[in-house]
């Protein structure tokens, strides 16, 4: 089943709907939460809902101040599919401004029936809507998401996860996530955070030992618009990096060394308790405590050039030395 926030999309959940309708196969069950909305979006799915092959679930809901933000109406709207959904029927989410691919379902459904516990897809920009974005944050955007690229394949050749190979992407959306019942369960379900709901999502699982992959054959078209529906969402971030350059990186890239070091502590944690035989699931939760107990340190995008050098040079000494061992 999938779960979709909903707030003032009049103009887009007809796209979004229309796209799940069209998936390969059965169509999935859909429930969306329609919060704090105040156009006619109600009206319009309920007059789409009849032609779609999607059984539509709709539940109006009306958070108070503090809690009208994304993270907290993506939480209940997949507190509601879990409640609704058949037993064993896999949780998804997507944004209601987006339009998943074609495949999309199919290929959830193909990595979750391999025994993964969690597949987060790729969000991509809808290009016509992306070229209205001034070059410079475009650029910006592709210089962060470079290192971040680098450190993840840093980790890949340091502490590699069998279940999550290299070549991956590294975004961790609420676009397009899917999940397992018990997996969304064990992890506590979607952390009750106003932003940034879908990387603590992906923290919760990491530490309940969830099996998970980054997949680069599940995409979404999501909207590149600077005026959102949804406190903390994509627009905002474009809003505030048009009005105000960021001069820090984002928070989750810190310098390479740091990174080189906080892997090669949990590479060796987790060889330890290999060898110790373990109880499964315990090494999540020590992790989480042993990581987060590490001092934190970011990036000035001015210094993005130096450590992006260093990262490629740690990189390829780390591609020689697998060669020669291989």
């Amino acid at each position: 089943m999938v779960a979709i926030p909903v707030r003032d999309e009049v103009e887009r959940i007809a796209d979004c709907l229309l796209a799940l309708d069209g998936q390969d196969g059965p169509a999935p069950g859909v429930v969306l939460l329609v919060n704090n909305t105040n156009d006619a979006t109600v009206a319009h799915v309920t007059e789409l809902a009849p032609s779609l092959r999607c059984p539509i679930q709709v539940v109006e809901h009306v958070f108070q101040p503090a809690r009208a933000n994304a993270g907290h109406a993506r939480r209940l709207a997949m507190d509601l599919a879990d409640e609704l959904a058949p037993a064993a029927v896999p949780l998804l989410t997507t944004d209601a401004d987006g339009r998943v691919a074609p495949g999309w379902l199919a290929a959830n459904l193909r990595h979750l029936a391999r025994g993964l516990d969690a597949v987060f897809g790729r969000a991509v920009i809808d290009p016509v809507e992306a070229a209205r974005i001034p070059p410079a944050l475009h650029e910006a955007d592709a210089r962060e998401c470079a290192y971040a690229a680098l450190l993840d394949e840093i980790e890949t050749l340091l502490d590699p996860d069998p279940d999550d190979p290299w070549p991956r992407h590294t975004e961790r959306s609420g676009a397009s996530i899917a999940v397992s019942r018990q997996a969304f369960r064990a992890a506590g379900g979607i952390p009750a955070v106003a932003l940034g709901e879908d990387r603590a999502f992906y923290q919760a699982l990491r530490k309940a030992d969830a099996r998970i992959v980054h997949a680069r054959d599940v995409e979404v078209v999501v909207s590149g618009r600077i005026l959102g529906r949804a406190d903390g969402g994509m627009a905002d971030t474009i809003r505030r990096r048009l009005a105000s350059p960021e001069t820090m990186l984002d928070d989750a890239l810190e310098p390479v060394s740091a990174r080189v070091r906080r892997l090669e502590l949990r590479r060796t944690a987790r060889l330890a308790f290999q060898a110790g035989a373990a109880v499964p699931g315990a090494f999540g939760p020590a992790w989480a405590t042993l990581d987060g107990a590490l001092p934190r340190e970011r990036v000035a995008v001015t210094g993005l050039g130096v450590e992006m050098a260093a990262a490629a040079a740690i990189r390829d000494r780390l591609l020689a030395a697998q060669t020669v061992t291989a």
